[in-house]
């Protein structure tokens, strides 16, 4: 069962179907080349069919960490960086209650869950250790070399607030990494320590291992249910494996994608109505702009939140340069319904929407816009989420999954590589004066 569709009907005044399928040739030979490991960075499409390859006994192991953690944690924190921490930060926000860490933990039951190595900002450490003062933490560092400067900072800081809070011994239970198999300064910690482990494949790039165990267990510390994340991403990737743009969302937004950059359409904007999706819109930069900009290419993934945005930006996309198209992430149902109440004197003149739920004013905005913006030259399409489950939210990350690397190789680029972003790591060190 597909719980995403693509519309495109406000694509097609400015890109006809024709031209679109026309792509069909590309696509394939795309299409067959990744099913046969080839093609410039065919080392890093293990995603490709991990959903249905990931075993049931991996889960229960993942699982099994989680409910260890739950029993033993007020507070998880999860060390990690780019794809380290975005999937997993993305799922929780998508999936749970808006303000989770702020629940009771009777109703939450489950730890509050924060996010480190992110950043290199001694406020957000130093205020993160506040919030964790007097609380039992566990943590879980994601790293496949264990020496990315954010997270280790990170890792080293609040492994020596733990260790001065339980000592070592109790220290080593409650750490969890997330690493290389055999190598790395990382693993080697994790082997010296006794920490408990899960491996980064090898062939999975970090902007595609959200459904390995780096995004995996925070998800399931958060009491989300990854079997059935997991069996939502292996329903698409099997209903979508074959190679027809009319049939394979993921394809047909690649094309849509490819050939509006071809027509001088440089930016797409990823638009949600929901704030449950903002943290897969910033998940979804990282996954298509390191991906797609190189040698001079690319397609600026940018991100809003609406209707937020549209009291600010909203004006530049409807009246500014015309070198953007849109994208819309629609969620069809809610977990929640909250009536508009009527009242007497109808001072604020909101009775002609009394009764109606949030939502439905929600997607009368979402509407509204993406016919004000077509109008106005911005060529948008929109995808359709079924709901808030961890189903759909398997299905709608491998959806984006292949639609880029697709898109990727129709520019002409790898799409699994990332030299752009040794450069400041390089400038950087230079100037700490790094042996």
């Amino acid at each position: 069962m597909s719980n995403i569709n693509l519309n495109i009907d406000n694509i097609t005044p400015f890109l006809p179907k024709g031209e679109i399928f026309n792509l069909q040739p590309q696509i394939s030979k795309i299409h067959e080349d990744m099913e046969k490991g080839k093609g410039e960075g065919s080392d890093f499409i293990g995603w490709l069919h991990l959903p249905s390859n990931t075993s049931k006994d991996l889960i229960k192991k993942i699982n099994d960490t989680a409910e260890y953690i739950r029993d033993n944690a007020e507070v998880f924190i999860c060390i990690g960086i780019g794809g380290s921490y975005l999937g997993a930060k993305a799922a929780i926000e998508f999936v749970n209650h808006t303000f989770y860490n702020q629940l009771p933990q009777t109703k939450r039951k489950t730890p509050e869950i924060y996010f480190a190595g992110q950043n290199i900002s001694s406020d957000y450490l130093s205020d993160l250790l506040d919030i964790i003062e007097n609380k039992d933490i566990c943590i879980n560092v994601i790293s496949k070399s264990g020496t990315t400067l954010e997270p280790a900072i990170a890792f080293r800081i609040l492994k020596d607030a733990l260790e001065k809070k339980y000592g070592k011994d109790e220290t080593r239970k409650r750490i969890i990494a997330t690493t290389d198999k055999e190598k790395g300064a990382l693993k080697k910690l994790a082997a010296q320590e006794g920490y408990k482990t899960f491996v980064v494949p090898d062939d999975i790039g970090g902007r595609y291992s959200v459904l390995t165990p780096v995004g995996l267990l925070p998800i399931a510390v958060a009491g989300i249910d990854i079997f059935e994340l997991m069996e939502g991403a292996k329903d698409f990737e099997e209903l979508r494996a074959n190679h027809d743009i009319k049939s394979n969302p993921s394809y047909l937004y690649a094309a849509i994608r490819y050939l509006l950059y071809q027509k001088g359409k440089s930016i797409e904007i990823l638009s949600s109505f929901h704030p449950c999706l903002h943290y897969i819109g910033e998940w979804w930069k990282q996954l298509a702009g390191e991906s797609e900009g190189k040698g001079g290419k690319g397609i600026f993934p940018a991100s809003v939140d609406f209707t937020t945005d549209l009291h600010s930006m909203g004006q530049w996309i409807q009246d500014g340069q015309r070198i953007i198209f849109e994208t819309f992430m629609v969620i069809e149902r809610s977990n929640r319904e909250l009536l508009i109440p009527s009242t007497k004197d109808d001072g604020d003149g909101l009775n002609y929407i009394a009764g109606k739920s949030l939502d439905y004013v929600n997607h009368k905005a979402y509407m509204g816009t993406a016919q004000a913006h077509r109008d106005g030259n911005v060529p948008n399409m929109a995808i359709s989420i079924k709901d808030r489950t961890p189903y759909s939210l398997g299905q709608l990350f491998y959806f984006f999954e292949r639609a880029i690397a697709v898109s990727g190789y129709l520019l002409g680029v790898n799409p699994f590589n990332q030299p752009g972003v040794e450069f400041y790591k390089k400038n950087m060190f230079t100037l700490l004066e790094k042996p």
